[in-house]
């Protein structure tokens, strides 16, 4: 069976765009970051709850690749699954998609599962079960 992957839909602001009407490159790392909390909240963890039980995910790493570019408006697909989760990692890998179907953006964001006193701690495992179904492996990532 093929592990999930979560769909996310954003429409682009006009201050999320440069004066070319393209979204500024960084922008797309709050896109993320609201995809990811959406995920967390469908997945039946909502993060402000995980947060006040002392438990954050920071990203202490990222890959990215821009493929085109995203104007003002247009309502974009995010989608997200987890590439790795194991011990205190956590790696997610994304696609951003044009409402045409075309690829914008891919790559993952890498994270740990830590204290909010800043100390890596393992996922609970209530937490990690709740995730499992979106783990993919490299050759089913879509």
């Amino acid at each position: 069976m093929q592990a999930a992957f979560f769909k996310f839909k954003h429409r682009v602001t006009y201050a999320e765009c440069t004066i070319g009407n393209h979204v500024y490159y960084a922008r797309y790392l709050d896109i993320l970051e609201a995809a990811r909390g959406e995920f967390f909240r469908h997945a039946g963890a909502p993060l402000l709850p995980l947060q006040e039980s002392g438990i954050a995910f920071p990203v202490i790493g990222l890959e990215i690749a821009y493929k085109g570019p995203a104007r003002y408006d247009d309502l974009l697909t995010v989608e997200l699954w987890i590439n790795e989760m194991k011990g205190i990692r956590v790696h997610f890998g994304f696609k951003i998609v044009h409402p045409a179907g075309h690829l914008l953006v891919e790559g993952e964001t890498r994270h740990i599962c830590a204290t909010t006193d800043e100390k890596p701690r393992r996922m609970p495992p209530e937490l990690a079960e709740r995730l499992s179904s979106f783990v993919r492996s490299e050759k089913n990532a879509p």
